[in-house]
């Protein structure tokens, strides 16, 4: 009899359909024997196994036991395979009759004494039930909030092993999950507001019009401006995610074993300046997601950004334009989501205090430029407003007059952004940012005046690239949602083309 349990294993973000099949044969001496490129972490699932039975008074056969995980060419790795493995021993032993798991996903990692431990990827299971249209998914009860945010399945959570043999037995149901949490508890700090920002109008606004149209935003400007506490207010005037944007996000948060139920705020993601290259785009012997996918459909802000390594900053390009990653292994391709808001900070020299009328700069000219040089003009190319920050008046800092608060902001971004939804929605797009060429061209007519301004902007900032080019006109796009403009205007250009010059001096 072979006995068959529905499972998975994870391929980056994504859960692929795995068939537990599992041979109880007599032989002359009894074994334990795992085919079908199981990682070393699957194999030595066999003693979790057996100590585990035994915890459920049962034990491995006295007999020749054979687990074929199919497909064959599929390597597995983790231990989410613990269960159905158990399970389908079980049943391929003539002890229980296995209907009670049709059409059900079946993942767990079990523990010595029985019990069953959370798994990575619990929501990717969900989501591969729904699209195969399965009844549903058994998994750890401490992981099942995951899989309730998928509608149109029944999610069944089990503590112990010995609750999923019950329900073998017939002797009670499949448990139901013992807890629901609906969203993932808000990680920005309390009390945080753009209130809180004395004076830097010039760079509220350009955050204001970054937010709106999903544009890179580099804040540049001397030590104690406020670049980093601009940056960690952005959180709060980001729109809402909506429903598919928060199971985007927790599916990525899922397969790293980070998710704890729905992720219903944007993430905020901040690595050091001495994160390695494969820890930011993501990659490994094993690919696995890095920052910018953990802050897709969020603000990914790199602070002090010429501190980075050149590879791990200049792999940033790819991500920049496509809104994903793709990790090239021998074995195959891997692609990951990766549409996240770019916001950098630097300063404009090693000392930080070029130009700032503060203190004098003691960075000699070859200093400056080798500074300003690792950041590489492809990589600024793909940043859209580019900000100098400058010091705040002593009148301003200790002003008893508190400035706009974050909700206002969040109001006009909200409207500015469902402008946008509604005109790109026949491409299925969600904010000016993200706009090919092609579709630039059709939403984003210039009359002649418009026209005209262009090409003077075009020649005085030497915008030669189509890059910059398409680049300006989205973010004026950008200006004029924000004003609620139907068109392009020219004071929209002018603009949009304030916040695209070079790091300033």
């Amino acid at each position: 009899m072979v006995a068959l349990v529905r499972s998975c294993t994870l391929v980056g973000i994504d859960a692929v359909g795995v068939d537990v099949e599992c041979v109880v044969q007599a032989g002359q001496l009894p074994s334990y024997s795992v085919v079908g490129l199981a990682a070393p972490s699957v194999k030595e699932g066999g003693v979790r196994i057996r100590s585990a039975l035994r915890a459920c008074s049962h034990d491995l056969p006295l007999k020749r036991v054979t687990i074929n995980l199919a497909p064959a060419d599929l390597r597995k790795a983790g231990c989410a395979l613990d269960l159905p493995v158990a399970l389908s021993t079980l049943i391929g032993d003539g002890l229980y009759d296995g209907a009670v798991l049709d059409q059900l996903i079946v993942l767990g990692e079990l523990g010595l004494d029985g019990s069953l431990r959370p798994v990575p990827g619990v929501l990717a299971a969900a989501m591969l039930a729904r699209e195969r249209g399965a009844r549903g998914v058994l998994v750890p009860d401490a992981c099942a909030d995951e899989a309730l945010v998928v509608d149109g399945i029944e999610v069944y959570g089990a503590r112990h092993l010995a609750d999923a043999i019950a329900a073998l037995a017939g002797d009670a149901e499949l448990p139901a999950p013992s807890r629901a949490s609906p969203s993932r508890r808000r990680r920005h700090a309390v009390g945080v507001d753009m209130a809180e920002v004395r004076g830097q109008q010039v760079a509220r606004h350009a955050i204001e019009i970054a937010v709106a149209g999903g544009h890179n935003v580099l804040l540049a400007g001397p030590p104690g401006t406020g670049k980093t506490m601009l940056a960690r207010r952005i959180a709060t005037v980001l729109p809402a995610m909506t429903r598919g944007e928060a199971l985007e996000t927790t599916k990525v948060y899922s397969a790293l074993g980070l998710a704890d139920g729905l992720v219903a705020e944007r993430p905020f993601r901040s690595p050091h300046h001495t994160i390695s290259g494969a820890a930011l785009l993501g990659g490994g012997s094993q690919p696995r997601a890095g920052e910018i996918s953990l802050a897709h459909n969020g603000v990914l802000f790199l602070d002090e950004l010429p501190e980075f390594s050149r590879a791990a900053i200049e792999g940033l390009r790819q991500p920049l334009e496509e809104r994903a990653v793709t990790i090239n292994r021998i074995h195959g391709a891997l692609r990951l989501p990766a549409s996240f808001l770019l916001v950098a900070a630097a300063n404009p020299c090693p000392c930080g205090w070029l130009g700032s009328g503060v203190r004098e700069c003691t960075c000699g000219p070859g200093s400056v430029d080798r500074y300003r040089a690792r950041m590489s003009g492809p990589l600024l190319d793909r940043i859209d407003l580019q900000v100098h920050v400058e010091p705040v008046t002593l009148a301003e800092l200790r002003s008893p007059n508190p400035t706009e608060p974050s909700s206002a902001m969040r109001e006009r971004v909200s409207a500015a952004r469902e402008r946008q939804r509604a005109r790109l929605a026949p491409w299925g797009l969600g904010c000016n940012a993200e706009m090919p060429s092609s579709v630039v061209r059709a939403v984003c007519k210039l009359d002649a005046a418009s026209e005209t301004e262009l090409a003077q902007l075009v020649d005085h900032q030497r915008l030669i690239t189509a890059r910059g080019v398409d680049r300006l006109i989205k973010t004026a796009r950008t200006v004029a949602d924000l004003l609620g403009q139907d068109a392009i205007d020219p004071g929209a250009l002018r603009e949009a083309a304030a916040f695209r010059t070079e790091l300033a001096a």
